[in-house]
């Protein structure tokens, strides 16, 4: 007995619209890939740092190569504009003072106009100058001896607002921010009673802690990608049940 077999229909023809199709699902599977890890790398910042990361984690971008048309070898790229910050939390770098300074001065959150930050002048930090230009600053020790409160004296400002809300200026220099606080006319009391308020905290290192995945997020989306891929070649050459 004989077998014999036969193709019909136009063999290049075919072969050419299953390589179209293979180039439409690289693309998309690369696309849907590179956004899915986006995604996540923005997710893990959020989760770390909470809401008040959220312009670090939209600093994470990603770009389609080719930038148009298909191709059958497409790449997708996820970066940071903030290159620097993200290292440091995927490593858990180790900072110290640059310049041979024996303490970093690290920003408290009274330390914002009025209890914002990144609007204007309103929202700019005193400065480690002006602390010093202030001629008021002064020291606290922490009780372990490795580092330093620095701090600015409190006085009351005019009362504003209906609610007549107690404003509170350090040393001459900012308003100490209560807008955005529960129980802020007993917590600016409070304040008021001890005298000071902190500044700056003065330490001569920090280690951070470790709080990002960035070369997880690329493996696990490696490991997505050909069965991502797979399933967008079957839906494209319309074998996908």
């Amino acid at each position: 007995m004989r077998l014999g077999a036969s193709i019909v229909g136009d063999l290049r023809k075919l072969l050419a619209d299953e390589v179209r199709a293979g180039e439409r699902a690289a693309m998309t599977a690369i696309r849907a890939e590179t956004e899915q890890v986006k995604a996540e790398l923005r997710r893990q910042v959020t989760t770390a740092f909470s809401g008040n990361a959220r312009g670090i984690a939209n600093a994470w971008r990603s770009m389609i190569f080719p930038r148009s048309g298909q191709s059958l070898r497409p790449a997708g790229l996820v970066f940071t504009k903030v290159p620097n910050v993200i290292d440091a939390f995927e490593r858990g770098a180790l900072i110290r003072a640059k310049g041979g300074g024996k303490f970093l001065a690290i920003p408290t959150g009274f330390n914002a106009a009025r209890g914002r930050r990144g609007r204007g002048e309103k929202g700019m930090r005193v400065t480690p100058a002006q602390m010093v230009a202030s001629g008021q600053a002064f020291l606290r020790p922490f009780k372990s001896g490795r580092g330093f409160v620095w701090c600015l004296p409190l006085r009351q400002g005019e009362q504003t607002g209906r609610r007549r809300r107690t404003r509170l200026v350090a040393g001459g220099v900012t308003e100490v921010g209560t807008g955005n606080r529960k129980g802020r006319e007993a917590w600016a009391r409070g304040l008021l009673e001890q005298g000071m308020v902190p500044m700056f905290l003065l330490l001569p290192q920090v280690k951070l802690a470790k709080r990002l995945d960035v070369r997880g997020a690329a493996e696990r989306g490696l490991r997505r990608l050909p069965g991502r891929f797979v399933a967008a070649w079957e839906r494209e050459s319309g074998r996908a049940a």
